[in-house]
């Protein structure tokens, strides 16, 4: 079996528009069997014109339920993405780490933060 794969956005989604959380999900099925099997795969962003936190949220944010930062980090890499894009996935990655973290912390902060309280 190939050890290393490259897995390419734009193949999966079959556009350069990766703004929705089932396209974004449909990756992350492909690249959660890839690691689970301890697989390094190289995610390409090639041909990628519009990226949304969703997306990414659904593709790769969802990952660190599933497996460590470690694992993630040693078997994960991406390439073919502009400055912005990267900038909005390492954003989705701290937030995906802090939520898999303590996610009941995690969800009354938002809460809190959102003025969700019935008790004031």
């Amino acid at each position: 079996m190939q050890k290393n794969m490259t897995l390419s956005i734009f193949t999966v989604v079959g556009s350069p528009l990766c703004v929705a959380s089932g396209d974004g999900q449909k990756v992350y099925e492909r690249l959660s069997a890839a690691l689970k099997e301890g697989r390094c795969v190289i995610l390409s962003f090639h041909n990628i014109s519009t990226l949304t936190s969703a997306f990414l949220n659904a593709a790769v944010g969802q990952l660190y339920g599933k497996f460590s930062e470690e694992q993630i980090r040693a078997l994960l890499k991406v390439q073919d993405m502009q400055p912005d894009d990267l900038a909005l996935l390492k954003r989705v990655v701290e937030t995906a780490k802090q939520y898999f973290k303590d996610p009941d912390r995690f969800n009354q902060t938002l809460r809190d933060t959102l003025g969700d309280d019935d008790a004031a």
